[in-house]
C-alpha cells in the first residue's frame, strides 16, 4: 500500500509552525557550510557484495520549503543534518560529517594526526578516512579519542586502525573509565532489543522521502556496515588530565552518566577548540532513548556544561562536537553552551517542581512549556530528545513506573486490557467507526490509543490495520523530532507490509570479544529460560590460564551464579582456557570441541547447558502482540 498524503489538519499546522518559528535565522546554514574543502561524489558505501552500506544522496530531495507532510522545523534540521563532505573548523583540525550517524574529527599534529571518534562501521570509517587523506595528506594515525561508550562512536575503528597497530604500541587509544564495560554491556545485555527498537528509531528500513524517512534529527541514519571495537590503551579518570600526542595537548573534562554513562569532552588548548563529545549538539537531546536506555542523569548534565563553560569558555573560539557543525566565536560559544546548560537545567527542575505538586509524567510533558529565549533557539529543539519524552523520563528516574494511582498498579497486560476495553466500546467495528470520526477530526493520538487496542485484540482485524496505519503516518507527518516521526512512519511500514526486523546490529563479535569472564557469565546467564532450567542443578568450573582465574558456575533454581571464591567439591565438568577464548561460548561454544578451549568431567553439563538456553528474538513484534 503506497503512502498517504497529509491530512488537512496536519498540513494546516505545519502551515502554522512556518509561520511562527524564526526561519529567517540562516545562521546555521552558513555554519554547516562553513569550510567545505570537498565532498565525496557519489556519497555511497557498499560492502564487497553490492550491498549499500550508506547513502547520503538519497537526501537528496532535501531542498526547498517543507512539503505538508514534513514538520517544517524538522524539514529544516535535515536540510542541515545532510550536508556531507571534508570541511575545516580551524586550520590543522577537520572534520568530515555526512558519513554517518556521527562525525569524525581529525586534529593534527607534528609527525600525525589524532582522530576523535570513528562513526559506527568500519566501511563508512573508512571511506571518511580516504575522503580526508585525499585532500590532507596521508597522515598516519598516532591516538583515537573514544569520546563515549556509544558504538557510532567506536564502531568504524578498524576503518582506520588495525589491532596490531595499537598491540605494537604505535597508536594509542584513550577513552573516558568505564568506556569498556559500559560499551559492551550495553550492547550485549540488552542489545537484541535495543537493536529492534532502533530499527524503529532511526527508520533505517524506510523508503527516504517526504513520505518517509528524512533523518533522525542528530545525523540522517544508522549505516549497516560491520561494527569493531578495539579496547582503549589509556583511560582518561580525571578531569584537567592533559596528554600530548604528536605534539597536539589534549585536556580532558570527565561528564560520565550524561549523554552516555562513560563521556569526557576534550579541549584543544593551542587550537583554542572544545569538542563537546555528545554533550553540547544543536538539539535537545535524549534524556531516555526511545530505543532504550538507562536513564540519564540532566541535572549532572548541566553541572557539566557550567564546569565546561568556567573551564573553557573564555579560552575556546570554537566548539565541535560528533554529531552536527561546530560554532566559531568566544561570544557565540558561550552563549551555545549556555542554551545547551539551561535547557537541561530547566526541564529538569520544572518537572520536579510539578512532580512534587502531584502532577504525573504525562501530566507534565502536557504542561510544561520552555521560555521564549530557549522556544526560539534552534538547538534547543526536541529533534532527537524531546520536551515531551524527556520530561517522563525524569518523573521515571527519580519516581520510577509507578503514578502512585492504585488503579495502575496492578494493569491487565495490552492484549487481555485490549480484549475488554473492545468489548466495553462496544465491539470492534463501533471502535473503529468511531475512531474513524476522531481521525477525520484530527484527533490522531486518541485515534491510536483506541485502534491499538483492537489490533492487540484482534490482530487481524483489516480495518483497524489500516486506519492504524494511516493515524501513525499522520502522526509522524506532524513530528517535529526525528526519531518520533521514524517510529510512527515504521509502526505505518510494518503493519501494511510486515516486519522488517533489526536493519543495524551492534552485538558483533569484535564487542562480545571484549566481554570480560564475569560479563560474559551474566550475558549468558540472562539467556536462561527459567522454567526450562527448573529441574536442572549442574557445576562447571571455568580455569583461565592467562589470569590464574578459576570459577565456579552453578545452575540451580532456573538460575546461573558464578563466584571467583574456592568452592567445595569438584565441579561436573572443568573448562580451562584463556580470557580471550573465553567469549567464544557466545558463539555455541558449548559443543566441547571449541579450539583452545580444554574440557576434564561430564561434557554433557555443557550441554544440558547450552539446552536451556533462549537467545532473544530480533524480529519481536512492536504494533501486534
Amino acid at each position: 500500500m503506497a503512502s498517504k498524503t497529509a491530512s488537512a489538519s496536519i498540513a494546516a499546522r505545519n502551515k502554522a509552525l512556518r509561520d511562527s518559528l524564526p526561519f529567517a535565522d540562516t545562521q546555521d546554514f552558513d555554519d554547516v557550510n562553513r569550510g567545505l574543502i570537498a565532498r565525496r561524489s557519489p556519497n555511497a558505501v557498499t560492502a564487497e557484495d553490492g550491498t549499500v552500506l550508506w547513502d547520503n544522496d538519497t537526501y537528496a530531495f532535501l531542498d526547498g520549503e517543507a512539503p505538508d507532510t514534513v514538520n517544517p522545523s524538522l524539514w529544516r534540521q535535515s536540510r542541515l543534518v545532510a550536508v556531507d563532505g571534508l570541511f575545516e573548523v580551524v586550520p590543522g583540525i577537520y572534520q568530515v560529517r555526512g558519513m554517518d550517524l556521527s562525525n569524525t574529527s581529525f586534529i593534527e599534529g607534528d609527525d600525525g594526526v589524532i582522530v576523535v571518534d570513528t562513526l559506527l562501521s568500519v566501511e563508512t570509517g573508512r571511506a571518511a578516512l580516504e575522503l580526508y587523506r585525499a585532500h590532507r595528506g596521508d597522515r598516519p594515525i598516532k591516538a583515537i579519542v573514544y569520546t563515549h561508550s556509544h558504538a557510532d562512536h567506536f564502531g568504524g575503528v578498524k576503518g582506520f586502525v588495525s589491532q596490531d597497530e595499537v598491540d605494537s604500541g604505535a597508536v594509542r587509544i584513550f577513552a573516558p573509565e568505564g568506556f569498556l564495560e559500559h560499551a559492551v554491556s550495553e550492547n550485549v545485555f540488552a542489545g537484541t532489543a535495543m537493536n529492534r527498537r532502533a530499527g524503529y528509531m532511526y527508520g533505517a528500513a524506510l523508503a527516504r522521502g517526504p513520505q518517509g524517512q528524512v533523518g533522525a534529527g542528530l545525523g540522517q541514519t544508522l549505516s549497516i556496515g560491520t561494527v569493531s571495537l578495539i579496547a582503549p590503551t589509556d583511560i582518561v579518570t580525571t578531569t584537567g588530565h592533559e596528554v600530548t600526542v604528536a605534539g597536539v595537548r589534549m585536556v580532558f573534562q570527565m561528564a560520565p552518566d550524561t549523554e552516555a554513562p562513560a563521556e569526557m569532552l576534550v579541549y584543544f588548548p593551542d587550537f583554542h577548540a572544545l569538542c563537546a563529545a555528545e554533550d553540547a549538539t544543536h538539539t535537545f537531546h535524549n534524556l531516555l532513548t526511545l530505543r532504550g536506555a538507562v536513564v540519564r542523569d540532566p541535572h549532572g548534565w548541566a553541572n557539566y556544561l557550567t564546569e565546561t563553560i568556567d573551564l573553557f569558555g573564555g579560552d575556546a573560539e570554537v566548539v565541535f562536537a560528533s554529531h552536527h557543525w561546530p560554532t566559531w566565536g568566544k561570544d557565540r560559544v558561550r552563549a551555545f553552551l549556555s542554551t545547551q546548560r539551561d535547557l537541561y537545567a530547566y526541564v529538569h527542575d520544572q518537572t520536579l517542581r510539578l512532580m512534587n505538586k502531584g502532577l504525573t509524567g504525562p501530566e507534565i510533558a502536557e504542561a510544561i512549556e520552555l521560555p521564549p529565549s530557549l522556544e526560539n533557539a534552534w538547538s534547543a529543539h526536541g529533534y532527537y530528545g524531546s520536551v515531551s519524552h524527556n520530561v517522563k523520563a525524569v518523573y521515571q528516574r527519580y519516581l520510577g513506573w509507578f503514578d502512585g494511582n492504585p488503579a495502575n498498579l496492578w494493569p491487565h497486560p495490552p492484549v487481555e486490557q485490549a480484549k475488554r476495553y473492545v468489548e466495553f466500546m462496544g465491539g470492534a467495528d463501533t471502535v473503529v467507526d468511531k475512531a474513524r470520526e476522531s481521525f477525520e477530526s484530527g484527533d490522531f493520538r486518541w485515534a491510536a490509543q483506541v485502534l491499538n487496542h483492537v489490533v492487540f485484540a484482534q490482530p487481524d482485524h483489516a480495518a483497524a490495520r489500516e486506519l492504524l496505519a494511516d493515524t501513525y503516518e499522520q502522526l509522524g507527518y506532524g513530528a517535529e523530532n526525528g526519531t518520533w516521526r521514524s517510529w510512527y512512519l515504521s509502526g505505518t511500514t510494518e503493519l501494511r507490509h510486515g516486519g522488517f526486523g533489526t536493519p543495524t546490529e551492534t552485538t558483533a563479535p569484535d564487542v562480545v570479544a571484549q566481554l570480560s569472564p564475569t560479563m560474559l557469565f551474566d550475558a549468558i546467564a540472562i539467556q536462561i529460560d527459567g522454567p526450562r532450567a527448573w529441574g536442572e542443578d549442574l557445576t562447571i568450573d571455568v580455569a583461565l590460564t592467562d589470569l590464574d582465574q578459576r570459577y565456579r558456575l552453578r545452575l540451580a533454581n532456573g538460575v546461573l551464579t558464578y563466584s571467583a571464591r574456592p568452592q567445595p567439591g569438584e565441579a561436573d565438568v572443568t573448562l580451562t582456557t584463556t580470557s580471550r577464548t573465553l567469549p567464544a561460548l557466545a558463539f555455541g561454544g558449548f559443543s566441547g570441541d571449541t579450539p583452545g578451549i580444554e574440557l576434564k568431567g561430564d561434557a554433557s553439563a555443557l550441554q544440558r547447558l547450552a539446552a536451556v538456553l533462549d537467545p532473544g528474538d530480533k524480529n519481536f513484534a512492536i504494533v501486534t502482540p
